[in-house]
């Protein structure tokens, strides 16, 4: 008959010997999650800082606006390239 004392020291949880893996496994994981988090938050900073600061206004849906100009008319003499930032969006992005 097993006392309490033996019951409570019985190994109930497996061997411990085996599965030696687990933890490096784990913070192998672990370390990558939080590469990948780092990674990303940097990639959807630089995407941030590429944004305008004001968009311009859209109007009602299914309207055609008349007064929309097209933005390359007549650069076609200009030396500089049309996407290059301005001024506000180069000191930004420094």
């Amino acid at each position: 008959m097993l006392t309490a004392a033996q019951v409570l020291a019985e190994n109930n949880f497996g061997d411990t010997r085996t599965g030696g893996l687990a933890g490096p496994m784990g913070l192998f994981l672990i370390v990558a999650l939080g590469t990948v988090t780092v990674l990303l938050i940097r990639n959807m900073n630089a995407r941030l800082r590429r944004l305008p600061d004001r968009f311009p206004p859209q109007g009602e849906p299914g309207r055609v606006d008349a007064a929309v100009v097209d933005p390359t008319e007549g650069t076609v003499g200009q030396d500089s390239p049309t996407n290059t930032p301005n001024g506000p969006q180069q000191r930004r992005n420094s």
